[in-house]
This record gives C-alpha cells, sequence and structure tokens, in this order.
C-alpha cells in the first residue's frame, strides 16, 4: 500500500488512489463487521491494492456458515457500491470519468477477490467447499494446491495479455508468498485446528458423525480423517467385529495430554 502512496504522489494520481483505498476499505469492513457479529477474533487487516485481507485468529472450527457469510460479506458490498456511485452519478453529483474510474475499480476489485486462488475471497469459498465434503487436513491442501494452479494460469494469461503490468505483478508476488507460507505452515495449522477442539473453544459441532477404522491406524492417522462442523465418534474394527466406540476427546487427550503420538487406535480402545 505504501509503495501505492509513493506511486500516486509522483503520478499525482491521488484521485484515483483515494476511490481505490475507499472500496478495499469498504470491502474490509464487510468482512470485519460479519466476524464481529459472530464473535470471532480479528488478528489485523490487509489493505491491498486488489482489496486486502482480513486474517482471523480461527483454525476451522467455527461453523461453515458462519465462515461463508463472513467471506461473502466482502464481495457483497461491491454491489451496493456500484449502486450507490451510479445513483450518485445519475444526480449529478459524480462526473462521467469519475463513475466510469469508480466502475471499474469496484468491478475490477470484485472480480479479483473472486478469483479460485487463496488467501483470496473465491479462494476462501472454494476451501468450504472442499471442507463440506472432506476432512479437514485434506480439504485444506487440495485448496492450496487447485490455488497454485489458478495462480499458474492467472499469472500465464496475463504473461500473453500484458506483461509490463506492474499492478498484477504485485498481486501474483503477494499470493505465491501467502500460498507458499500456508504450504509450509499447514502442518502446524492442522495442529492448532486440533488442539482448540481438544480444548473445547468455540467448538460448535452440527453433527455427530462416525469414522470407521481399522484397530491398526495409527492415532495420526485417524486424525487427520477429522472433519469440520461436526463431532466424530470413533468405530474401531478388529476384523470384522465393531469394537466399543471412542469419542474424539479419547483420542485428542491421548495425542496431547499423554503424548502417544505413534500408538495404535486399538491400543487406545484397550487403555480405557
Amino acid at each position: 500500500m505504501w509503495f501505492l502512496v509513493g506511486l500516486a504522489i509522483l503520478t499525482a494520481n491521488f484521485r484515483e488512489l483515494l476511490i481505490l483505498f475507499f472500496i478495499v476499505l469498504v470491502h474490509e469492513l464487510g468482512h470485519g463487521i460479519a466476524a464481529t457479529h459472530y464473535n470471532w477474533r480479528i488478528k489485523q487487516v490487509l489493505l491491498l491494492p486488489f482489496g486486502g485481507v482480513a486474517e482471523m485468529e480461527e483454525h476451522g472450527n467455527r461453523p461453515l456458515k458462519e465462515e461463508l457469510v463472513v467471506t461473502l460479506a466482502g464481495p457483497l458490498q461491491h454491489v451496493w457500491l456500484g449502486a450507490g456511485g451510479f445513483l450518485l452519478f445519475k444526480l449529478g453529483y459524480l462526473s462521467v470519468g469519475m463513475w466510469e474510474l469508480f466502475f471499474t475499480f469496484n468491478v475490477m476489485i470484485f472480480l479479483v477477490n473472486l478469483l479460485p486462488i487463496w488467501p483470496l475471497d473465491g479462494g476462501k469459498i472454494m476451501g468450504i467447499l472442499f471442507s463440506r465434503f472432506s476432512a479437514f487436513a485434506g480439504a485444506h491442501e487440495r485448496t492450496l494446491k487447485v490455488s497454485f494452479v489458478f495462480l499458474a494460469l492467472f499469472t500465464a494469461t496475463y504473461l500473453f495479455i500484458d506483461p509490463l503490468h506492474i499492478n498484477v505483478w504485485i498481486i501474483t508476488v503477494f499470493l505465491f508468498f501467502s500460498l507458499y507460507t500456508e504450504w509450509k505452515q499447514r502442518h502446524f495449522l492442522f495442529m492448532r485446528f486440533l488442539m482448540e477442539r481438544y480444548y473445547g473453544k468455540n467448538n460448535s459441532f452440527s453433527t455427530i458423525t462416525p469414522i470407521i477404522v481399522d484397530e491398526k491406524e495409527k492415532i495420526h492417522q485417524v486424525l487427520q480423517k477429522f472433519k469440520r462442523d461436526c463431532k466424530h465418534n470413533i468405530i474401531v474394527m478388529k476384523g470384522t467385529t465393531k469394537q466399543p466406540p471412542l469419542d474424539e476427546n479419547e483420542l485428542l487427550h491421548a495425542y496431547f495430554k499423554e503424548k502417544l503420538t505413534t500408538i495404535d487406535i486399538g491400543d487406545i480402545l484397550y487403555s480405557y
């Protein structure tokens, strides 16, 4: 953002910068207000030339419905921004040039944020959809992999269309760095997801979903099957015989409290 401020000073494009800043600010306020409504913990808000990033201190244990609302709250602001700008133009408060500039920036930020690339809103929506049908760890990794593919396609397209577009390069570098950092930290984030479930912070499960496993499976393999937005009962199979179910808290207790990180799931069953 400071780079853009300096560029605006050098080129005397203060009007463009103010319009861009206003649209980005309203977009992020949409996320912030929705997150505050659900009592989410907001870590920081970064204002960027293509929308911004609202970072939350949440690690996958909020209901998917809440996350979808918080994610969509940003892009939805562009609807009333466009309508409001058009009304001001029709009433004579905005010149043709100002309205065209405002409309272009508003649509540009809206569309870029809907790209299926994490951490853009489109990438987060994609992650929510993956989480609806897959375990947390697998859904998170799949989201990042697909995001890398779409980022590569986005970059290749602009290399062909306009290879010297500086804003596109800024966006590309930021997204690549964000994806790379998230990929490197994915195991740490998975541990945060499990720890929040273990300590019962902000847990609100909509369903109870059984996980059927073989007694020889390792505890960390079973934990990899935990899904968002549902509590698990662990059904251990000894051959073709179902054993009494384990509650997910028993696994989490064994993993975090007793440090049994490599034990077979069957051994936990027999210890209770």
